[in-house]
Order: structure tokens, then C-alpha cells, then sequence
């Protein structure tokens, strides 16, 4: 099979096709903004970077037990090229696989994917329930606080922005930055 070189409309369909619930819509666009605010940061492939964020959980609502297996098996039938599927196979390293961040993109999609849900639950408890006057020191109380959005791992933000040379606090800032950007779409 050949490799065919995504477009954002062909990752959207595709993540249409495998998600129909709006948290996980939200979570995949809110990925995708951050990843295209990180790659442009950093003089990279912005589309690139926007595709692999946005289909990064593509399998998470039909597979859940297979999350990260299931999304290589359709990339890969579909001619996705290898660095898209390790990149998108990376964020799930240490508990759904065993592929190891190496590259930018990779680790800035490891380090953003827990984040953005971070920043989404913080956005979510303000009195505007948006992103838009949300200030990274308030998100660091709520980093710190373990009761708090207790499914995120704070681990994996901590050891991604450590990969990345960046402080959490620069992290979150960036995150909701590009959030921002994409407020509308993502609901905050």
C-alpha cells in the first residue's frame, strides 16, 4: 500500500467517522489547537502537527480496551505515513503502548493530551465556564490539588513538559492560548 499524506478534511471525516460524542470532539479539537500553536512556536509542519492531535484518540469511543491498537490498525489500512501513526501510537506510551516519545511532536502530543483535559475541567468550574479569562496560576492550584480532576495525569503532563525543555506553567500557558483560539469549537 502506498502512503497517502492526510489532509485536515480527511482527518476530520475520519475522526467523524470513529466519534459522535461532543467531549471527545472538543478533546480532539482542543489537542489539535494546541499542537498547531506548538508547532508553529517551534518553525514546524503546523498541519502536520494539527492532523496527529486531532486523530490521537481516534479510537477511544468504539475501543476503549484497544485505545492506541485499534487507531494504528485504521491508519495504517488507510496508508497513513509511519511517522503520523508513531506519533499518534506516542502519547499513549507507558499505558496503552510502548512507543516512546522521541521526536517534537511526539512529545508535545504527550505532553498536551492529559494537559488539555486539565484546562478544559479548570475552564469548566469558572463562573464563565470558558477558557477566556482563565489564568494559568489558577490552573496550577488546581495541578496541585489531587482531588481535583483526579483522572489527569499529572505525571505524564509533568514528565512531557520535562521532554519538551519547557516549564508546566509555559505549558499551561500555551495550552490555553491555542484553547482560546478555538473556544467556540471546543465549547469553553
Amino acid at each position: 500500500m502506498t502512503t497517502h499524506v492526510p489532509t485536515r478534511e480527511e482527518a476530520w471525516e475520519l475522526l467523524c467517522e470513529y466519534n459522535t460524542k461532543p467531549s471527545l470532539i472538543h478533546h480532539a479539537l482542543a489537542v489539535e489547537a494546541v499542537m498547531r500553536h506548538l508547532a508553529r512556536q517551534r518553525s514546524e509542519d503546523e498541519d502536520r502537527w494539527g492532523i496527529i492531535g486531532l486523530v490521537h484518540d481516534l479510537d477511544y469511543e468504539r475501543f476503549p480496551d484497544e485505545h492506541c491498537g485499534e487507531t494504528q490498525r485504521i491508519l495504517e489500512e488507510r496508508g497513513w505515513p509511519e511517522d503520523y501513526v508513531r506519533a499518534v501510537l506516542s502519547h499513549g506510551w507507558g499505558e496503552y503502548t510502548d512507543v516512546e516519545p522521541l521526536e517534537e511532536v511526539e512529545k508535545a502530543l504527550y505532553a498536551v493530551d492529559e494537559l488539555t483535559g486539565l484546562v478544559a475541567a479548570c475552564a469548566l468550574v469558572r463562573p464563565s465556564r470558558s477558557v477566556m479569562d482563565l489564568e494559568v496560576e489558577s490552573v496550577m492550584k488546581k495541578f496541585h490539588d489531587k482531588r481535583f480532576a483526579p483522572g489527569v495525569n499529572r505525571q505524564t503532563i509533568l514528565k512531557g513538559a520535562e521532554m519538551l525543555g519547557v516549564t508546566v506553567e509555559s505549558l499551561v500557558h500555551d495550552t490555553i492560548e491555542a484553547m482560546r483560539e478555538v473556544s467556540h469549537e471546543i465549547g469553553l
